[in-house]
């Protein structure tokens, strides 16, 4: 299917799905990268103590907490502009 008409469906709301390749889909910008950081003691510990709280893994809470400030970061400056 030409690109034309692939947008002109998309357009009107035709279920695509059938016409995709869906093994190869890729989500951009979510590749994993592994990093290291060291941290505090004291705060090892209480990333611990919240992440029990919360019933998830210390991986897991650092995740949503640096997401949540990145993405007020990004509000942040785009309203500046």
């Amino acid at each position: 299917m030409k690109a034309k008409d692939f947008e002109k469906q998309f357009d009107e709301d035709v279920d695509l799905t059938a016409s995709l390749n869906l093994s190869k889909a890729k989500r951009v910008l979510q590749q994993q990268k592994r990093v290291n950081v060291d941290f505090p003691t004291w705060m090892v510990d209480s990333l611990d103590r919240e992440a029990s709280k919360l019933g998830v893994t210390r991986q897991s809470i650092i995740k949503v907490w640096l997401a949540e400030r990145l993405e007020k970061v990004a509000l942040t400056h785009s309203s500046n502009v």
